[in-house]
This record gives C-alpha cells, sequence and structure tokens, in this order.
C-alpha cells in the first residue's frame, strides 16, 4: 500500500489531528487517512447509475419485461 510522508507540518496541527483523532477514537494515522478519505471521495459524490436512472423516473419511467432465453449455449470446440 502506497505511504505519504508529510513534512513541515506546524505544531499546533499535528496536536489538533491528535486531539480530533482521540475525539473519534482512532489513532492519528487512521485520522488522517479518514481526513483524506472524505476530502477525495465525498459522501455527496455523483454516482452515475444513481443519476440515469433519476432521470428516467423523470420521463415516467419504464418498465421492462425480459424473459430470459433458456436455450442451452453451445459447446465450444478449439481444435
Amino acid at each position: 500500500m502506497p505511504a505519504v510522508t508529510i513534512r513541515n507540518l506546524p505544531e499546533a496541527t499535528h496536536r489538533a489531528l491528535k486531539a480530533r483523532a482521540a475525539l473519534h477514537g482512532r489513532s492519528t494515522e487512521a485520522e488522517i487517512r479518514a481526513i483524506i478519505e472524505s476530502a477525495v471521495r465525498p459522501q455527496e459524490r455523483i454516482k452515475l447509475g444513481s443519476e440515469l436512472a433519476a432521470i428516467g423516473q423523470e420521463f415516467g419511467g419504464v418498465e421492462l419485461e425480459i424473459e430470459r432465453d433458456k436455450t442451452p449455449a453451445l459447446t465450444v470446440d478449439f481444435k
């Protein structure tokens, strides 16, 4: 797994990170990971499938009746 080193972090920032980590009941390293994760992958990010479904619902949606083809698949001959 990749590792990141942060140089020249002000002491006050480090103390604040430690306090925040203690408040959340985790290590400072785990807290930093959580902060970075939430910054680059926010919960409210757009999810393509959900957005496409919402657009479809705006236009009344589509009811599909799909019947599965139960015909056996042919075997492959690699000769």
